[in-house]
């Protein structure tokens, strides 16, 4: 904690920054072709030409900052020596790695594709160029596409940023497209999950939220009004409501696919809340939720996006969030019944959640849809409804993210951002660790956080 402290002294970075130490943050290739329909031409010859093709010290790996760029250009420095994704493919060498490998029965975890298809940009032999090289990690063409697509017209500067897009590199600015990109290991798809073997072999458990894991990677670029004219900035708001609408949708649809089905009528054991079955013994907390109403000793799906975006719609659209509401209830009976009642629980629940990304799309957020909605979470966390703990994780993100949008919004002065971040700071440490974690001290966190709210 200490060492996060030193390097983000700002409260609202170094908050976030726990955040990131439950799981390496990683990318992969694998999404780049989930935004846009891909040409079967450009995609046959496509090659990834490796990091070190971005390395030159006049395109993006100088020293320092350029003053007279429009780019930083030194973004591989900051790539290769403060971003996690660098060091993904080393990860799988370490000793926890290997410990992890040897669990799952894998001799060699740097050559498995189930390790390297979200710790590398792991792409087949015939797509990589000469200066590619798997132990680069989760390099630029993770997260930009294939650079022979672009590269062409991308380092003579004259391309527009549609333009660039147009031949293939990807639109990371844009909040679908980089929650599209970012789940694809943060949560996984269909053929690539992080599964209750891979966690019990010594995986740390996943979590993710858009805007909290966008604020703390180390920043390669400026926004200036040189970026605001090239590319769109949107709210850190529209960043988190996009972001949790697309990880519901995600886990839904992964929950219905047959691979992930698990055996006989419970589901796969990761889709479940995992302090609903790992927590001390010697301190018994359950306790009723109001939106689950099931028994003691039943766990219950993982619903922390769910009920984020519960709350986000109360504000944005009533009708929707009670639909909502009935939806994610029904799907808890369902998964206590049958895989058949699961699946068609989650596909209703699926059909729910596309209404709310095309509100969520369309909405402008200002300052008041910022505040009425941290409003919202916080007097939904006091009645309790946040009381496991992904839901916590997922609530402190969600305020952590309002309050920083209120601020980039200017709706929040000096001295009053100073205050709410004091209790920001209180609520992370509320859920700093997992296996420590008291539902009544959030709870009473929460309430000190209304207390200054109003």
């Amino acid at each position: 904690m200490d060492e996060i402290r030193r390097r983000c002294p700002d409260p609202t970075r170094w908050r976030r920054t726990v955040v990131s130490c439950l799981c390496l943050l990683v990318l992969t290739s694998g999404a780049l072709g989930a935004y846009g329909e891909e040409d079967e031409a450009s995609a046959a010859t496509e090659r990834y030409l490796g990091v070190k093709t971005c390395a030159g010290s006049t395109c993006h790996g100088a020293g320092g900052a350029g003053s007279d760029s429009r780019v930083l250009q030194n973004e591989f420095q900051t790539w290769h020596r403060r971003d996690k994704h660098a060091q993904a493919y080393q990860a799988l060498l370490d000793e926890r790695g290997q410990r992890i490998a040897r669990n799952l029965g894998i001799d060699n975890p740097s050559a498995a594709s189930e390790c390297l298809g979200c710790h590398a940009t792991s792409v087949p032999a015939e797509k990589r160029g000469k200066r590619f090289a798997l132990s680069d990690g989760v390099g630029c063409e993770s997260c930009h596409g294939p650079a022979s697509r672009w590269l062409g017209q991308h380092v003579t500067g004259e391309a527009s940023r549609a333009e660039n897009i147009a031949v293939g590199m990807y639109p990371t600015e844009e909040p679908a497209a980089r929650a599209e990109l970012c789940l694809t290991c943060h949560l996984g798809t269909a053929d690539r999950f992080a599964s209750h073997r891979l966690m019990g072999a010594g995986h740390p458990r996943l979590s993710f939220e858009l805007d909290t894991f966008t604020r703390i990677q180390p920043a390669h670029f400026r926004i200036d009004a040189d970026y605001r004219a090239r590319k769109r900035v949107a709210s850190g708001m529209q960043v988190w409501a996009i972001g949790q609408t697309l990880a519901a949708q995600r886990f839904l649809a992964i929950l219905q696919s047959d691979k992930h089905g698990g055996a006989g009528a419970f589901p796969e054991f990761a889709f479940f809340d995992c302090h609903a079955c790992h927590h001390a013994f010697t301190q018994p907390r359950w306790q009723p939720r109001p939106g689950v109403a099931l028994p003691p000793g039943t766990p219950h799906l993982n619903d922390s996006s769910l009920l984020m975006l519960i709350t986000l719609m109360r504000h944005v659209d009533d009708a929707i969030a009670l639909r909502l509401t009935d939806a994610l209830s029904a799907l808890h009976r369902a998964s206590t019944q049958s895989m058949a009642e699961t699946r068609a629980a989650a596909g209703a629940l699926h059909g729910v959640l596309g209404e709310v990304e095309g509100r969520i799309k369309a909405a402008n957020f200002a300052a008041a849809d910022m505040s009425a909605v941290l409003r919202g979470l916080v007097d939904t966390g006091i009645t309790g409804e946040f009381r496991d703990f992904a839901a916590a994780e997922q609530a402190v993100m969600a305020i952590a993210a309002l309050v920083d949008a209120l601020t980039d919004a200017g709706a929040l002065d000096e001295a009053r951002r100073t205050a709410l971040n004091a209790h920001i700071e209180s609520l992370y440490a509320a859920t700093a660790d997992q296996n420590r974690y008291a539902p009544a001290q959030l709870i009473g966190e929460l309430e000190s956080l209304k207390t200054a709210l109003d």
